[in-house]
């Protein structure tokens, strides 16, 4: 039987404490009124998780646009939960570790995975240098690129990780292959209640490298419209499809490749070039942050651009030999640094700076 939203499990626990509804509140209360700023912000998601609403308010992330107030159905949050602990066998009493902001939908997730699976949750403050009890045991934590990378040395004790937010790096991927934690790329939106798939990043069971395929969660489905990008089905998620502007190959009604975005797609000469790609091919060849993107050109419609967070664009052009021909970049361009929300670079806003978009 699903719980209702308006339950709290008897085992949760909040850094070591059991809290029952009202002493959820109390303790909500008291961040918002004596806590640290990341505290503040789990003590007002409490509060609106507990009122008489069936709904709570969500800010998106902004990444393909301008930050916005999603309206989110409070049982979808708690059936969510469900898929999540259903996937990695997670049991009341479990243990669980919070270090993602409050604000946006990963981090109120966590709060709510736990109230409904009756984990035991302990927060940390959110940083891209985590600072917690590495000789504890935890069962899940969901958690950045950057916190792993900068974290490898100290989460061994972690069962189950999951990464959100950025396309995880192959730097990052290779330096956990052989990790003894079962470590997720998540796929997901705001709009789909965070994660609706995952992606394995080692441990495999056969001899393959990284495997590239996303599975779903249970009883969530997808297709894909005409543009090839991806539709998501699960009524309890949404009374609708969703469809998204993810680039997308099917292997079935559970899995699918993702290859970029339909907002990013360049059209070079008649050939379709997904930046994402590109991206991934040049990571560890490039020092600094970066991006492919796209300006008009005459001859081809469009032709693909590099910018780097960086003063100069002095770099070697022979790491362009890993690129297909209408891949490689026709120009570069700098910027000293790039706008970054949640992790991610806000390419739109770059490019407006710079007069390209």
């Amino acid at each position: 039987m699903i719980p209702s939203y308006n339950k709290v499990h008897l085992k949760f626990k909040l850094n070591g404490v059991n809290y029952n509804q009202d002493d959820i509140k109390e303790i909500a209360y008291s961040f918002i009124k004596e806590g640290l700023p990341y505290e503040e912000a789990i003590g007002d998601f409490l509060i609106d998780w507990l009122d008489s609403k069936t709904f709570i308010k969500v800010k998106s992330t902004g990444t393909t646009g301008k930050p916005k107030l999603i309206k989110l159905d409070k049982q979808a949050m708690v059936n969510s939960s469900i898929f999540t602990g259903d996937f990695f066998n997670l049991a009341p009493g479990d243990k669980a570790l919070h270090c993602l902001p409050a604000q946006y939908i990963a981090g109120k997730m966590m709060l709510v995975r736990a109230m409904v699976l009756g984990l035991e949750l302990d927060l940390i403050e959110p940083s891209s240098h985590l600072v917690f009890n590495s000789k504890k045991s935890y069962d899940f934590c969901a958690m950045l690129p950057i916190q792993l990378q900068n974290s490898i040395s100290k989460v061994g004790n972690i069962k189950n990780i999951i990464l959100g937010s950025v396309k995880v790096s192959n730097e990052l991927i290779e330096a956990i292959k052989d990790f003894p934690a079962n470590i997720y790329e998540t796929f997901g939106m705001t709009e789909t209640v965070t994660h609706i798939a995952l992606r394995a990043l080692n441990n495999f069971k056969t001899d393959e490298r990284v495997k590239s395929t996303f599975k779903t969660l249970p009883d969530i489905f997808v297709s894909q419209d005409e543009r090839g990008c991806l539709v998501i089905n699960s009524p309890h998620l949404s009374k609708t499809s969703i469809t998204t502007n993810d680039i997308v190959k099917l292997h079935s009604e559970t899995e699918f490749e993702w290859f970029g975005r339909f907002d990013n797609v360049i059209n070079s000469g008649g050939v379709k070039i997904f930046p994402e790609t590109v991206e991934e091919k040049l990571f560890g060849k490039i020092d600094g942050k970066f991006f492919i993107a796209s300006e008009k050109d005459e001859k081809l419609g469009e032709q693909v651009i590099l910018i780097l967070e960086n003063d100069s664009n002095n770099i070697d052009a022979s790491i362009f030999n890993v690129l297909d021909k209408y891949e490689k970049p026709k120009k570069i361009y700098t910027v000293n640094k790039f706008e970054i929300i949640s992790e991610k670079i806000q390419r739109k806003k770059i490019l407006k700076k710079l007069g390209i978009a």
